[in-house]
């Protein structure tokens, strides 16, 4: 008997949150049906739509990613974020301290898609001060000039150009 695929729904920050999503929920021993996916302006659209989240968790499962970013600890920010009690279908991550210090750390596997050297990734992302910044940083550095066109923002841009990078794993 073939199980039917788990249907649920996504919301994350920004496309590199949501490739990282699609990457895990594809690699589980479960087969998940991705709905429709929540992207709209960063933490903030995530932080004033979660207790609708929630709400709709009743219905249907649910998949939050933010960063935790300078908040004390992925606990203190869902209970920041959501007072209420969490539906068992929302599922809730905090990515510590950014989705991109997750990424860092696999370096072998991030940096062939990147075109750099694995030994330039840090050794600790995780207590990089901004992820993000070394992300493009090392991105600046690729050999490929569509991953610099990707994620490197303009010269006198201010854009977090690492946004629009979407990878495909």
């Amino acid at each position: 008997m073939t199980r039917q695929p788990i249907p649920i729904q996504v919301a994350v920050e920004d496309p590199l949150s949501d490739a990282v999503v699609r990457t895990l929920l594809g690699q589980s021993s479960s087969k998940f049906a991705i709905g429709a996916t929540y992207m709209r302006g960063g933490f903030g659209y995530l932080r004033r739509t979660v207790a609708g989240f929630n709400q709709a968790a009743h219905g249907t499962p649910f998949l939050v990613l933010t960063d935790l970013d300078r908040a004390a600890c992925p606990p203190a920010l869902i209970g920041d974020w959501l007072p209420q009690p969490k539906h068992h279908n929302l599922i809730f991550r905090v990515a510590v301290r950014a989705v991109e210090a997750w990424i860092l750390a696999h370096r072998e596997e991030f940096a062939r898609p990147l075109g750099i050297r694995a030994s330039l990734i840090p050794d600790e992302p995780d207590v990089l001060e901004n992820p993000k910044a070394t992300l493009v940083g090392l991105a600046a550095k690729s050999r490929l000039r569509s991953v610099r066109d990707a994620i490197v923002p303009a010269r006198g841009s201010t854009a977090a150009a690492v946004e629009r990078f979407s990878p495909t794993w």
